[in-house]
């Protein structure tokens, strides 16, 4: 069989967690072609992959490109379909064709998002139950519902929808650069679905960075694509939202910070959502 699916993954220092990744990817019945997109590691990731596992195309990011590494890794697939993976997450027997099966059968759909089940004990994650009751309205006939986000480690994109809106933001670099990436996809006319039949396992790394740490990006991205892709005024209202915290939250200060040194940068890149793709924003921000 000739798979039209492609897995990326971008890595950075991981090297136990990703050679149980690969083995688990080449143990797939039909085991998809693997991009492997280094961000600069120093624990001998590359030589892993190019010692065991050779069927695997290496890419060497010059330094961390963080989430935009995953960029060189659909540049260089030649299929019409990505799946992403984390290098603590990998696809289930069969959940790539059934990926296949729904961008085949709906030209609309520009990305699937999966089912993920963490840890061993593989226990549903909270997004999923969100996905699986979106509020926004479905056409009759799409696999499931529609969606504005999704979880890097578990969703696969047409490669052309992904290619046309520029892929994972470099400005934001890591933390809620799934969102940017869900409103571009729906801006420019692409459906994004949740499909239950197409599953993904995910054993969350202990390598990672402090909660806080994480929250603090992810509050700095928020602020940022408010201001590349919101109206105005709604930028404002969560600017001002993170003041008010800073006072007594020094994850909302650090991202505060970050966010003003990042905020030319992010406005050269400003376009604002349709009026549609606002509503539904809104809706799943409860703001409407």
């Amino acid at each position: 069989m000739t798979r039209d699916t492609t897995v990326v993954i971008a890595t950075r220092d991981r090297c136990a967690e990703l050679d149980r990744t690969l083995r688990r990817l080449s143990a797939l019945r039909h085991p998809p072609p693997v991009v492997v997109v280094d961000n600069a590691s120093t624990d001998g990731t590359a030589r892993l992959v190019a010692e065991q596992h050779p069927q695997v195309d290496l890419v060497r990011a010059p330094e961390n490109l963080g989430a935009a590494g995953r960029n060189l890794g659909v540049d260089r697939a030649s299929t019409s379909y990505v799946a992403f993976s984390d290098d603590d997450s990998w696809w289930a027997e069969g959940a790539l064709d059934r990926a296949e099966e729904v961008f085949a059968a709906h030209p609309e759909v520009g990305l699937v998002a999966a089912r993920t089940l963490v840890g061993p004990e593989e226990r549903l994650d909270p997004v999923n139950v969100a996905m699986a009751r979106s509020p926004l309205p479905t056409p009759a006939g799409l696999p499931g519902p529609r969606v504005l986000g999704f979880t890097a480690c578990a969703a696969v994109v047409r490669r052309r929808a992904f290619l046309a809106v520029g892929g994972f933001s470099a400005t934001l670099f890591f933390g809620a650069e799934e969102k940017l990436l869900a409103y571009d996809l729906a801006a420019t006319g692409w459906d994004l679905v949740y499909e239950a039949r197409v599953q993904a396992h995910h054993h969350p790394s202990t390598v990672r960075a402090a909660p806080e740490v994480r929250r603090a990006l992810e509050e700095r991205n928020n602020l940022l694509i408010a201001w590349m892709r919101y109206a105005p005024g709604a930028a404002l209202h969560r600017t001002f939202a993170v003041l008010r915290a800073c006072p007594t939250d020094g994850a909302s200060r650090r991202a505060l910070r970050a966010a003003v040194r990042e905020l030319r940068t992010a406005l050269a890149q400003r376009r604002q959502l349709p009026a549609r793709v606002i509503r539904e924003v809104d809706v799943l921000e409860g703001t409407s």
